[in-house]
């Protein structure tokens, strides 16, 4: 099977993006991979998104090109709206924000890692991103992550953004379904988190290749600063971090039947430690064997869990 009878499917949510989406739409356009269908997803853009988006259907020659209303309820939604739409058929599936910028081999990259691995396995790709400012200067880059991807390391963390994720065909069945069950607090950390309960495998890639553009309106900052870093930290005291843990945990709960039996027992230990006494907590957390990426993260997990603060 060639590369023009493997089609990948761009999942690109979209509202009020006019200053930025056509330099994006210009590295969509630039991709390596010859086959690729775009879907944007707009949730009420008042500006000049969805205008400009409509004048590149005569030029994107790649694949269709499919403009849709969203559900208007927030980032996290208009993915899940896409993840879960019947209409979107594809090999392969890549989420898209409007204002970053695709080095020309992102979604190619992706693609030959998963030609090497089993097709039959629920398959997720990521990356480390470079960021860069409002007029496209280089600002510096996401942290670079050493551990493994896995469940436990999903159940504390989302390892990257979701505008870096690629995914397979068996990955895309499983999002649906379990997403079609339940909503999410953000698709990027949802994915990671299904895909790795599943017993399914993800690749972290070091190599940025995505462009993060930092600005005023960005829904998630970039985590490129130790300001940053501390302040995303900060959040597993503040209650912020016990609020997405009990969301994802619910989202979990109600896609019992979907989780692989290791991730099941890792995930009873990790309920179990979020209760009791302080010696049975941190006995039962370090027991589930749950991590963060780097050994402050995992240092700072383990304090908030002995303060209640998860």
């Amino acid at each position: 099977m060639t590369a023009k009878d493997q089609r990948v499917a761009v999942l690109m949510g979209t509202r009020d993006g006019a200053a930025f989406i056509g330099e994006q739409l210009e590295s969509l356009f630039a991709q390596s991979w010859p086959a690729v269908d775009l879907w944007v997803s707009d949730d009420g853009s008042t500006d000049a998104t969805v205008a400009i988006v409509e004048a590149w259907r005569s030029r994107w020659n790649k694949g269709s090109l499919t403009l849709v209303d969203g559900p208007r309820k927030g980032f996290a939604a208009n993915f899940r709206s896409m993840v879960i739409d019947p209409r979107i058929d594809a090999d392969y599936y890549a989420f898209c924000d409007q204002d970053d910028v695709w080095e020309p081999d992102r979604l190619e990259s992706a693609i030959r890692w998963m030609e090497g691995e089993d097709i039959d396995m629920p398959l997720l790709f990521c990356s480390r991103t470079a960021t860069i400012s409002q007029t496209g200067i280089p600002a510096g880059y996401s942290p670079l992550f050493r551990r493994p991807p896995s469940f436990r390391n999903a159940l504390v963390q989302s390892i990257a953004g979701g505008n870096t994720m690629l995914f397979n065909r068996k990955a895309r069945d499983l999002l649906a379904k379990a997403s079609a069950r339940t909503e999410f607090v953000s698709h990027d950390w949802w994915a990671y988190l299904i895909v790795t309960a599943a017993g399914g495998k993800v690749r972290y890639e070091p190599r940025p290749l995505v462009r993060y553009r930092q600005h005023a309106a960005n829904l998630v900052g970039a985590n490129v600063s130790w300001k940053a870093r501390l302040s995303r930290l900060g959040r597993l005291f503040q209650g912020q971090f016990a609020t997405w843990t009990d969301s994802n945990l619910r989202g979990l709960a109600v896609n019992r039947d979907l989780i692989a039996r290791d991730a099941a027992l890792c995930l009873r230990l990790f309920i179990r430690a979020r209760k009791g006494s302080t010696f049975r907590r941190f006995s039962l957390l370090g027991k589930s064997g749950v991590y963060r990426q780097t050994l402050m993260g995992t240092l700072g997990l383990y304090l908030a869990f002995l303060s209640r603060r998860i």
